[in-house]
Parts: C-alpha cells; sequence; structure tokens
C-alpha cells in the first residue's frame, strides 16, 4: 500500500479462481458510519466462492470487490463515526452486503457497524476467523431449526 493506491481483489465476470485479480485502486475515504481497516488477515468461506460464480444470495455488481472476513487495524473512519476507533484492532463480521463492501486486499471500507474489536491476545489469523463459525450455525439452529428458549442442544464435536 502506498498513500494513494492499494492492490485489493476484484472481478469483472463471474466464474472460477481464475477471474480474480489483483488491481491497485485508489485508497478509498471513510463515508458517513464507515471505517477504512488495514488488513492484516483474511478469511475465505464458502459465500465468497458462490458470489464470486453468481450463485450466491446477492449477484455481484461488477467490477466487484470480494470478502466478508478480515482483521487488521482502523487507520481512518467516516465524519460521523468516533476517531477513538483509529489504532484499534478489529475484524469484520458479516454484517453487510457484498454488493457494497469487500475485504479482500490491503485495505477494507467496511461499516463500522460491522467491525467488532477483537481480544487483544489474538493474532489477525485468529481474529478474523473468530465470528464465521458462530453465525453460520446461529443461523442454521435458530433461523432454519427454529431452536428457541428452553431448547437444549448437544454438540458432540468441535473444529
Amino acid at each position: 500500500m502506498t498513500n494513494n493506491t492499494a492492490k485489493i481483489v476484484r472481478f469483472h465476470t463471474v466464474g472460477g479462481p481464475e477471474v480474480l485479480k489483483i488491481e491497485e485502486v485508489p485508497v478509498p475515504t471513510p463515508g458517513k458510519g464507515e471505517a477504512l481497516l488495514r488488513v492484516k488477515a483474511i478469511g475465505l468461506n464458502w459465500a465468497e466462492v458462490m458470489f464470486r460464480q453468481g450463485r450466491y444470495l446477492e449477484s455481484p455488481v461488477l467490477p466487484s470487490k470480494l470478502g466478508y472476513a478480515a482483521a487488521g487495524e482502523v487507520i481512518a473512519v467516516g465524519p460521523d463515526v468516533d476517531k477513538n476507533w483509529i489504532g484499534k484492532k478489529a475484524s469484520t463480521t458479516p454484517a453487510f452486503l457484498m454488493t457494497n463492501y469487500g475485504v479482500c486486499g490491503e485495505v477494507a471500507l467496511v461499516p463500522v457497524s460491522a467491525l467488532p474489536v477483537y481480544p487483544p491476545k489474538l493474532t489477525p489469523e485468529e481474529g478474523t476467523s473468530i465470528w464465521m463459525q458462530y453465525l453460520p450455525a446461529c443461523g442454521a439452529l435458530i433461523h432454519y431449526a427454529h431452536i428457541g428458549k428452553g431448547d437444549f442442544l448437544v454438540i458432540t464435536a468441535g473444529n
């Protein structure tokens, strides 16, 4: 990353991994409710593969960025965001649309509402991975299996 440009992953057509390009683009300026993260680690999930293939819940707007999971350091914030965010180590949660944001690159512009601070004892790689296991399980158990108050669940193994 230079002062004015950063490398990010984008694609201009849907398809396999061969459609991914590393492109040098201007460093974005955070707008209302946004923060700019200097990315230290990313996570790849089924959502990114399906999105790149045009088979996800949302269709990419081309050229498209990619990615939900990242961890790093907040380096800039929008005009309405608390300046105390600058310098914090944070990771993203998938609380945004990949049609609007993407985190695969040297920097990522994301909604600050999708940017929790992760525990300082974790590495960026650990920080980027802690949220994704919870959310699919939560969605599957609550939304699809209708588990609710008073229900019990036994987890017999972990990964």
